[in-house]
């Protein structure tokens, strides 16, 4: 297992650096003088050159490359372009709202998915299993937008609704009170990435329960039951975690239709007024910090896997 952990987190390290230099890639590639950007079209140049050489922007691009990699590896990204803040506790909020938000998505999608998943497997081809694959395929080919405005017009559109329309809760709301705000944008999430493991569980299952250690199991008389939490499912569900794990990453950052049908402001919302603003630190910031959770979730989904199934660190070894 340790050898196994120390290559993926290898393999982790490598991608966050070449994420990292693909960040540093574009933003120096855009256009403009961020000096003037930030001061304005009428500041003199000598004011515009000031500030580019107190921000560094003036230096050598391997001097910038090598200074972004240490702000990288000490979590130092410096302060906003637009309103002068330091950039890490801006980041560091808005991840803690997008965690929130992902988790209570999580919560709802995993545990249903690979139930129905199951389900649908033991009863393949009747009514049941194409009844949940129908379901997931129509609900995973809507946009998370479409299913958070429909779920707005339906249950928030009332003055009497307990759920809100904005996700954003008061300063001073109890853990447990912001439930009502928070429920429609995870069940909006949720009813998207149903479909997706529900049907990757239920393809799963359904080789596990056709594998020969399935059917010798059940030729010794243990019952169906046994031999799904016993044998099929910790076979079965690797495909589901590893695609659990990347859509963690894409929770995080990538559900900006939900967090502005309810008003809400995450990860998502960061990067695209940071795009809108060409404030390259918070930009910067915010699609690494994307980057490393998406690498952390794929890690303890690999680290999992191997967990239920020891046949892949044997893999590995080879």
């Amino acid at each position: 297992m340790a050898r196994f952990l120390l290559k993926r987190l290898g393999l982790a390290i490598i991608t966050l650096w070449l994420l990292a230099t693909i960040v540093f890639a574009i933003v120096n590639v855009l256009p403009g003088n961020v000096g003037r950007q930030v001061l304005g079209p009428f500041a003199s140049q000598q004011s515009v050159d000031a500030y580019n050489h107190e921000l560094g922007t003036d230096r050598p691009l391997i001097n910038q490359y090598s200074k972004s990699l240490t702000n990288l590896a000490t979590f130092d990204f410096g302060n906003s372009y637009s309103t002068k803040e330091d950039v890490a506790p801006k980041i560091t909020k808005a991840l803690f709202r997008s965690a929130k938000l992902a988790g209570l998505a999580l919560i709802l999608t995993v545990p249903i998915g690979i139930a129905a998943g199951a389900y649908a497997a033991r009863r393949k081809d009747k009514l049941a299993d194409r009844t949940i694959v129908m379901t997931g395929l129509a609900t995973s080919s809507m946009p998370e937008f479409v299913t958070a405005t429909i779920l707005v017009a339906l249950f928030c559109s009332s003055r009497d609704s307990y759920f809100r329309a904005f996700a954003d809760p008061p300063d001073g709301t109890s853990f447990f009170g912001q439930f009502k705000y928070l429920f429609m944008p995870g069940l909006a999430m949720a009813i998207v990435y149903f479909g997706y493991i529900a049907r990757i569980t239920r393809a799963g299952v359904i080789n596990a329960l056709e594998a020969d250690y399935s059917r010798t199991a059940i030729m010794k008389g243990l019952t169906s039951g046994r031999v799904m939490r016993r044998h099929v499912l910790r076979n079965a569900l690797g495909p589901t975690i590893s695609v659990v794990g990347v859509q963690i990453g894409y929770l995080f950052g990538g559900i900006l239709g939900v967090e502005k049908v309810f008003n809400y402001h995450g990860l998502g919302t960061e990067i695209l007024n940071a795009i809108g603003n060409q404030d390259l630190p918070i930009l910067s910031a915010a699609v690494l910090t994307v980057g490393i959770v998406y690498m952390l979730a794929t890690l303890a989904a690999d680290v999992l896997i191997a967990w239920l199934n020891p046949r892949v660190l044997l893999e590995t070894k080879r």
